[in-house]
């Protein structure tokens, strides 16, 4: 099921989220398994199977990288479990958080830093062009930036632990 259809929402990288919200309200009333409980079992089984899908597709557009990995996916650009190459200049800052970390340091001001570096590089590229599925170049940067932010996101889960 694509979410963007089920949402009526046109397929880019990030939504907004007050159409969101009412769009999920407006589904749920319409499809919401308490709705079907006078129907066929059959009938049931798709309500609660929808509402499902319309629940698990809220909760990928109330997240903006959530929403980021999801259009990605959808436009073919990455895969579970991918083997993306970062740039080694990238990689070689990531191995002195990642030493921080090792050395019970708290790196969190300098992913922080990271984070609103690639965040600023993705909204660059997002308001550099109109139509970012036809730009082949925009959408390798999205997915770059994609890739880095999921590399600090795993340092900050090694903090965490």
């Amino acid at each position: 099921m694509n979410y963007y259809k089920l949402f009526e929402l046109p397929v880019t990288p990030t939504v907004d989220k007050t159409i969101v919200a009412k769009k999920y309200i407006e589904l749920q009333k319409q499809n919401h398994p308490d709705f079907f409980t006078d129907d066929s079992e059959y009938n049931q089984d798709n309500a609660l199977e929808l509402s499902a899908q319309i629940n698990k597709a809220f909760q990928t557009f109330k997240n903006e990288d959530k929403t980021l990995e999801y259009f990605l996916q959808i436009n073919h650009l990455i895969e579970p479990d991918e083997k993306y190459n970062l740039p080694p200049d990238f990689l070689m800052e990531m191995m002195d958080l990642n030493e921080l970390v090792d050395g019970n340091q708290n790196p969190l001001e300098d992913i922080n830093t990271f984070e609103k570096a690639i965040e600023a590089e993705t909204n660059s590229i997002l308001s550099s062009t109109d139509n970012i599925i036809e730009d082949k170049i925009a959408m390798d940067k999205l997915k770059l930036c994609y890739y880095k932010k999921k590399y600090l996101r795993r340092i900050l889960e090694r903090l965490n632990d």
